[in-house]
């Protein structure tokens, strides 16, 4: 593979002129986010955001003149109105500039067409193993005989390419338009992760992340799929609200540990999705209680049974509890999940039995409607 860098596709954008304003994308500042990893290149053009929607054309153009250096495989450009573009000079790797909304470019056809059923893992905090809990929900289902997908959408904390151990993939563009996604265990997976350096977050707003996932989400040929799992990021903030909106989820699942502070966060989330019309399948409880190793004693650690009181309180179906183990732990941090790599187990058939639940709610609102209801606001 050639090799590039960050001055090859400066270099390449300078050549792309902003008509309307007279100047090239570097010069005027335009440039932003910009990330390179393994021929992979993702950046964001700042425009001006009663522009946003005319300006399709001009995110082509720069998309082509990065994807004509040797050696890129992929590039993903994104629009954003964040603020209006001021005249200036270099380009921006992310810092605030004030506040503002406004998307890229015009609508597109429906995202994931193919795709029988969306299901979000959210949590309200961080911390609480959704994204342990996600794959190996994933997993679950595709034991169960489905064919499934995996959307990493936790754009400043990817994890699914470590839990499932492909880390070093490398996506591949075979025809230059459609990314292919990367498969492990079975299920198709993709993520920022796989397109950005592990040890270089991204500094990017609001309007950037969504951008970017919406363009994962559509530029990947996901392909025919009964389930597609989304790792949400974990909290409840614009990002968040945002994906539910654009993305058309069929239901969506909240994860939680017994604690207090954990169950406040859970009912915020609860509670976001109820607002965009977003079905709650129901509330799973991790960490639920914790299983010592050496003597067999059991240990309620952040509690026990506060997610499934807290359930109750809302109206959500209590899914499940999951302990706190040291075998998910270290099965995770190695890539191999505990579904996959130990199948016949206690917490692979716990797993199981909640991804049953989940599945069987899904399928009753699947066959309730036509398809998955997009809200906007």
């Amino acid at each position: 593979m050639s090799k590039f860098s960050e001055k090859d596709v400066l270099s390449a954008l300078g050549k792309v002129m902003d008509s309307e304003r007279g100047g090239d994308l570097v010069s005027l500042g335009m440039i932003s986010g910009l990330a390179i990893k393994d021929g992979h290149v993702a950046f964001a053009i700042e425009v001006d955001p009663q522009r946003g929607p005319q300006l399709e054309p001009l995110r082509k153009a720069a998309e082509l003149a990065v994807h004509s250096i040797p050696g890129v495989l992929t590039v993903s450009a994104v629009l954003t109105a964040e603020r209006a573009p001021q005249q200036g000079h270099g380009h921006n790797h992310g810092h605030d500039h004030g506040h503002g909304h406004g998307h890229g470019h015009a609508p597109e056809a429906p995202l994931l067409p193919e795709v029988k059923a969306i299901i979000a893992v959210s949590s309200g905090k961080g911390g609480v193993g959704k994204s342990t809990t996600a794959v190996n929900l994933a997993l679950s289902f595709k034991a169960m005989g489905l064919s499934v997908g995996m959307f990493d959408a936790d754009v400043f904390g990817p994890s699914q390419p470590r839990l499932l151990g492909v880390a070093d993939a490398k996506p591949v563009s075979p025809n230059g338009d459609r990314l292919e996604p990367v498969e492990a265990y079975g299920i198709k997976v993709m993520s920022i992760g796989f397109l950005v350096p592990e040890d270089s977050p991204l500094v990017w707003r609001g309007p950037m992340v969504m951008g970017a996932l919406e363009q994962l989400l559509r530029d990947v040929n996901w392909g025919k799929l009964d389930v597609l799992v989304v790792d949400m990021p974990p909290g409840t903030g614009d990002t968040q609200l945002t994906m539910t909106q654009k993305v058309p989820l069929t239901g969506a699942v909240v994860v939680s540990t017994p604690q207090d502070i954990a169950l406040l966060d859970a009912r915020k989330g609860l509670n976001m999705f109820r607002k965009v019309d977003v079905p709650v399948l129901g509330i799973i409880e991790n960490m639920s209680v914790y299983h010592c190793p050496n003597c067999g004693h059991e240990a309620h650690i952040f509690g026990h049974g506060g997610a499934k009181a807290e359930a109750a309180k809302l109206s959500a179906d209590f899914l499940g509890e999951l302990p706190l183990d040291i075998e998910i732990r270290t099965t995770s941090d190695e890539g191999k999940p505990i579904t996959a790599s130990q199948p016949d187990g206690i917490h692979a058939k716990a797993y199981r039995a909640i991804a049953e639940k989940i599945w069987d709610k899904a399928e009753l609102l699947l066959k309730g409607r036509k398809g998955p209801k997009i809200v906007m606001s």
